[in-house]
């Protein structure tokens, strides 16, 4: 039985405003996937990584897993038009290498800061019960527009019924493969802002709750890279329990 990591690198990151996609943005002479790879890189129960990354950037990708020492990165595929089509040829790929009780995490290329806690509980809750996404309690109210007046409020959702859900995500390969044939032949969460977790609840399934990190931030705006950078700066106190 392997652990493979299916990290999703395929979009041009237009919101950035940079020249080259976000998840190859230098912070402090590394690329911020790189920085992601190495969580992976370095957790001892991963076995191979697998990138699904924009076309053109391949070969750059292989070189900078040279330089940095990247030694579990294995195949290198193409992404889609949409971020369910990478995820889809990320599993498909993996086919012909994966066994059915083979686990696959699948993680955003620009959540560099992984924590080895957090994929070592999603590997654990996965094991337990087939799938696990990572989950943080919400801390904020959430409050319902008015729908007949956008600027005034009389409904509210416990903040204790919901959770933040992101990735990394763990599932047992012939369960995540066998959902991604159903959803594109079925047409069943594959679109705008769906992702592998809302795709499994549309098609029936009951996903389970793993460790998350506030830390795992989404490098989406110039404002998360500065806030990435500012992570990658700060030492930690040892006297804070």
């Amino acid at each position: 039985m392997s652990t493979i990591a299916l990290i999703i690198a395929g979009g041009s990151g237009h919101r950035m405003g940079q020249d080259i996609p976000k998840q190859f943005i230098n912070v402090y002479d590394k690329p911020v996937l790189i920085y992601t790879l190495e969580g992976f890189q370095r957790h001892p129960e991963v076995d191979a990584i697998e990138v699904v990354c924009i076309d053109g950037w391949h070969d750059v990708l292989k070189a900078y897993a040279k330089q940095f020492g990247i030694t579990k990165l294995k195949w290198v595929v193409s992404g889609g038009s949409t971020g369910q089509e990478s995820i889809r040829n990320g599993v498909y790929n993996l086919e012909q290498y994966c066994k059915p009780d083979d686990t696959v995490i699948i993680h955003d290329g620009i959540r560099p800061l992984i924590d080895e806690t957090v994929l070592t509980d999603v590997l654990r809750v996965c094991e337990q019960y087939g799938n696990a996404v990572t989950s943080m309690p919400y801390n904020e109210q959430i409050f319902v527009v008015n729908e007949n007046d956008e600027s005034t409020t009389n409904k509210y959702i416990p903040r204790e019924t919901l959770r933040r859900v992101s990735t990394p995500q763990a599932y047992k390969f012939k369960k995540l493969d066998e959902a991604y044939h159903e959803a594109f032949e079925k047409e069943i969460g594959i679109y705008g802002s769906s992702y592998t977790n809302t795709m499994m609840v549309e098609l029936g399934e009951t996903l389970h709750f793993a460790l998350g990190s506030d830390k795992n931030i989404k490098l989406t705006t110039r404002d998360d890279l500065e806030m990435f950078k500012a992570y990658l700066k700060t030492d930690k106190d040892n006297w804070l329990k």
